[in-house]
């Protein structure tokens, strides 16, 4: 056990005392003065103990003051049991200590050294340092910096342990000289192998998240509690469409930021600026980030403050949410609503007028109820082909088939030609066309009996310009004889109206006494060739 600090004081002042008298009854100068020399030493010490404020302080700063002294025992005797004292810390202290000449052989090691590494004394003293030392280039440059007169504190070294493990050390050391010659290096080892795995540890935890954070699609950087950028993933890049300075950028990794409406908003006052001046998170705030292109990216930002154990404030994360898409497809739900609305008035308007014109042409309720039903069927059947197409077009074959499908056998009807795309905009009307040339044709025509036959063809043709025309034809075979003087009923005036005002084409109905035909020439600007 260690006296008390006072009592240490004394101890070193009688040894200092005798030292002096040494010095005194010393013949030959060298002698006094080595004397001289220890009595100051000795002084030093207790002036270290005197102001020691802590007992784990007091062993550090005693055991770097008594190395000296120990390699100098027989020149002085212990007074008062001084050195015999300071030989028992040396042995028995917790700090590893270890004295190593000049050519690098191990002179001695305490307890403390020797149960780091697991070596017994024998096993240890007498060999030379460099054979414990995992780096020699390290421990090369460790001895030649003492031999230099240099004092090391905490230099990191890995000492190689019995079981061949690694310790890792921090080595604090200096060398005594005497008359200019290397007697020794005094070196006082401390373990941080259990600090050097934890942080490494912590580095492996924050090269795993860091690469989770890289991996992210959604783009997440991190500030200091000042706001300035520490750390910023790939997909934080893309979205800015620049490499933000960490260490110099703040408050955002934006080129520049603007509110819904357009308004500029400087960095200082975006959603992260907020959320570490008020430390509070900041949620359900849009905000418009330009890039230096000047392209404009709308994103929802989701700013959170981190704090310490303590609760004081030492930075924010932020991710922003790149909502182009979901504004794309808002844009698009506005469109569609319009143009649902659109259509469904053109649509009704449509209903009417085929109502309004249907009844005027029917001889009665029966016939009028028929008529209307299968010119609102033909109306439904287009509508539900633009819908499965998502309203991008419907092709002229499957519009065709599709008009003549309640009456086709396997030889009644014929269809040909390329397939073209129909716009949303004239479907209808290509199909209220088509319907009542198969409406006619079940009635009086060529489908009305089993042996008559349909074919439809089409071809591109051109027109004298940079486009060409698609000319359809409709042709009926082997019906009954055709009368030559025919009304001119509804379908018939629709016919002969819809293709030139809403296809912005030309018809040619010619009721032959072998059957309809019906050629139809329409500029193929108004389709898109699958």
């Amino acid at each position: 056990m260690l006296q008390k600090l006072s009592e240490q004081v004394r101890k070193c002042h009688e040894c200092a005392a005798e030292a002096q008298r040494k010095a005194e009854a010393a013949t030959d100068p060298a002698s006094k003065a080595s004397f001289l020399d220890m009595k100051e030493q000795w002084l030093a010490l207790a002036g270290r103990y005197t102001f020691a404020e802590s007992l784990s302080e007091f062993s550090s700063l005693r055991l770097q003051e008594i190395s000296t002294f120990l390699i100098q025992e027989g020149n002085l005797d212990a007074p008062l049991g001084g050195l015999s004292e300071i030989e028992d810390f040396f042995e028995n202290g917790a700090v590893a200590l270890h004295l190593v000449g000049a050519d690098g052989t191990i002179l001695r090691a305490n307890k403390a050294e020797l149960d780091l590494l697991g070596y017994e004394a024998g096993e240890y003293i007498g060999r030379n340092i460099i054979e414990f030392h995992a780096d020699h280039p390290a421990i090369e440059d460790f001895l030649a910096r003492l031999t230099r007169g240099e004092k090391l504190d905490k230099y990191p070294a890995r000492l190689i342990a019995k079981d061949g493990s690694i310790k890792h050390v921090e080595i604090t050391a200096s060398v005594q000289f005497r008359d200019g010659k290397f007697l020794n290096t005094r070196c006082f080892t401390v373990d941080v192998t259990d600090r050097i795995h934890a942080r490494a540890e912590v580095r492996q935890r924050d090269d795993q998240l860091r690469k989770v954070l890289d991996a992210l699609p959604a783009a997440v950087y991190t500030t200091d509690a000042k706001g300035t950028i520490t750390y910023y993933n790939r997909a934080a890049v893309e979205l800015a469409g620049r490499e933000p300075e960490l260490g110099k950028d703040k408050w955002c990794v934006t080129f520049r930021i603007y509110t819904p409406d357009g308004q500029l908003l400087p960095h200082d006052q975006c959603p992260m600026a907020v959320a570490l001046k008020e430390k509070r998170p900041v949620r359900g705030v849009e905000a418009i980030a330009q890039r230096p292109d000047g392209t404009l990216i709308p994103f929802l930002p989701f700013p959170t403050p981190i704090t310490n154990e303590d609760g004081e404030l030492v930075g924010a994360v932020n991710m922003l949410v790149d909502i182009t898409e979901r504004k794309r497809a808002e844009e698009r739900q506005k469109l569609l609503v319009a143009e649902l609305d659109h259509r469904v008035k053109n649509i009704l308007a449509q209903v009417a007028v085929v109502a309004k014109s249907t009844r005027q042409g029917s001889r009665s309720i029966d016939e009028f109820l028929q008529s209307l039903d299968g010119r609102i069927q033909s109306m439904a059947a287009a509508h539900g082909l633009l819908s499965e197409s998502s309203w991008q077009g419907v092709g002229l074959a499957a519009l065709v088939r599709h008009q003549l499908a309640p009456y086709a056998t396997d030889a009644n009807i014929t269809i040909s030609g390329t397939d073209v795309i129909l716009a949303a905009a004239e479907i209808q009307a290509a199909a209220m066309v088509l319907h009542e040339l198969v409406t006619n044709a079940a009635k009086h025509g060529a489908l009305s009996i089993s042996d008559g036959r349909v074919t439809v063809s089409w071809e591109r043709r051109p027109n004298g310009h940079a486009t060409e025309n698609l000319m359809l034809t409709w042709r009926e075979l082997g019906g009954p004889p055709v009368t030559a003087s025919v009304p001119s009923g509804y379908g018939t005036t629709l016919i002969r109206n819809l293709v030139p005002h809403e296809l912005g084409g030309k018809v040619d109905l010619e009721f032959a006494p072998d059957g309809v035909s019906c050629r139809i020439e329409i500029p193929l600007s108004r389709f898109e060739q699958r």
